[in-house]
């Protein structure tokens, strides 16, 4: 009885990835996830989070968090776009740990001060949600920010970035923190990887 219930767990978590990567062709076909995709989105992952199939409820954690202000808003709409383009299978796929030495990180990577720093993340950080991302901060001691400003000491960048930032949204905080460090500042752009390692994670 034992191997029929996995056997028949596998065969129902395997149905949803099917129905899951059809879902994610269908809502990013049109270039990009409005508001109303992201929660029926979410509904779907309600419904059938019960198999605990791990990809559905990461993916679950993810769309919640965004939704959680009841709003998607740019950043979090190209962030979802991203992730279900790499679930459909699609060639543009996310990008890798590796991708990221093409962004304009600081090199080489400095240590890292975490009590008392300003820390932002941008992009989707394979580390987990924005929140836990930011519960992690915290723990260490460091300071949540809002936006890129002067006051900023870490800009960093998620794991799955496009080479194509540039024409992203998030990219937009690149750009200014990049901006903020010609300048004299000394604002530090760091890859999600550099961060994990020097907080121990």
């Amino acid at each position: 009885m034992e191997i029929f219930t996995r056997f028949n767990k596998k065969d129902i978590q395997d149905r949803q990835i099917d129905t899951l990567i059809g879902l994610s062709k269908g809502i990013t076909a049109n270039g990009e996830v409005d508001q109303a995709e992201a929660e029926f989105l979410q509904s779907w992952l309600v419904q059938n989070c019960q198999s605990d199939n791990p990809i559905v409820l990461n993916l679950l954690n993810k769309v919640s968090e965004m939704l959680e202000d009841g709003i998607l808003d740019a950043e979090e709409s190209s962030e979802l776009f991203s992730i279900l383009h790499a679930i459909s299978g699609d060639k543009a796929e996310l990008g890798e740990v590796a991708k990221t030495s093409t962004l304009p990180v600081c090199n080489p990577a400095p240590s890292i001060e975490f009590v008392g720093k300003n820390f932002l993340f941008t992009g989707t950080c394979a580390f987990g949600t924005r929140k836990q991302c930011q519960e992690a901060i915290e723990s260490l001691g460091g300071i949540n920010s809002k936006g890129v400003t002067k006051k900023l000491d870490y800009l960093v960048l998620g794991t799955y970035v496009t080479d194509s930032w540039a024409h992203e949204s998030f990219g937009r905080k690149i750009e200014k923190a990049m901006e903020y460090r010609d300048s004299g500042l000394s604002l530090v752009i760091i890859t999600e990887e550099h961060w994990a390692n020097e907080a121990g994670l």
